[in-house]
């Protein structure tokens, strides 16, 4: 969730596929204490990446991470007076858990020097613009396959997946008002004290972490199915979920 979604919407997610995607390093000022440099992943060592060995050394690992990245408390997360940032939790979750979604995307005027074959230097609100969670619905839908992701039909088998795997959920919705906020959330692997909600053992409300108007490392039932809110003006259109191992 993403205030900056009122942007008019440009073109580029239907530009061409084969132009490289504009990434940045990790930053030296992207920390969890600022809100500096959050277009670029965290460069802080202290912060665990999922270790895929083992199936129980992916559920630990994601554990470590959302305690460390910790989006109920980190500064880097917190809400202001205009924005909530979903979006970039997402992409620190997905960067340490060593899966692909975009953060950044060229701005038509430089794709359009791109397909002439001309370098383009990466430069934040220049070239490149974020990537708010109303563009990541389409992105999902039009690119995600190639990073592999799967598209899943429902939240129990993503739940399931996600368990059963070490492996990293998304939900992503996107608004009837394409100038507001849509929103993005991971389904995280159950633990010991944080389970989903289950309804006749079908998992009707998955494990979510997520920042946004209200953080949670994790929950499910506190916030139903949020994704299913059909109000015009507050509500979301359509959603979709993906699984990643």
């Amino acid at each position: 969730m993403f205030s900056k979604d009122i942007e008019l919407v440009d073109e580029t997610n239907e530009k061409s596929t084969d132009i490289e995607v504009p990434n940045f390093e990790p930053g030296a000022k992207a920390s969890l204490d600022s809100k500096e440099e959050t277009y670029k992943p965290i460069g802080d060592p202290s912060i665990p990446f999922r270790d895929l060995t083992s199936l129980e050394s992916k559920l630990t690992s994601i554990r470590k991470i959302i305690n460390v990245l910790n989006v109920s408390k980190s500064f880097r997360y917190q809400k202001d007076a205009s924005d909530t940032y979903c979006n970039i939790y997402t992409f620190d979750y997905c960067f340490f858990a060593k899966v692909y979604i975009p953060r950044l995307r060229w701005t038509d005027t430089a794709i359009e020097q791109l397909e002439k074959g001309n370098e383009v230097a990466v430069v934040f609100d220049g070239t490149v613009k974020p990537f708010y969670s109303n563009y990541i619905y389409d992105w999902f839908l039009q690119s995600s396959k190639e990073f592999g992701w799967e598209r899943i039909d429902d939240v129990d088998e993503l739940q399931k997946k996600v368990n059963a795997n070490g492996g990293v959920g998304i939900i992503c919705a996107k608004r009837f008002v394409l100038n507001k906020s849509g929103h993005i959330v991971v389904v995280v692997p159950e633990t010991d004290t944080d389970k989903a909600y289950r309804k006749d053992g079908k998992v009707i409300y998955p494990l979510q972490s997520q920042a946004g108007s209200d953080n949670y490392n994790y929950f499910s039932e506190i916030r139903e199915d949020w994704w299913n809110n059909k109000d015009p003006e507050k509500g979301y259109s359509s959603v979709i979920f993906y699984y990643h191992d």
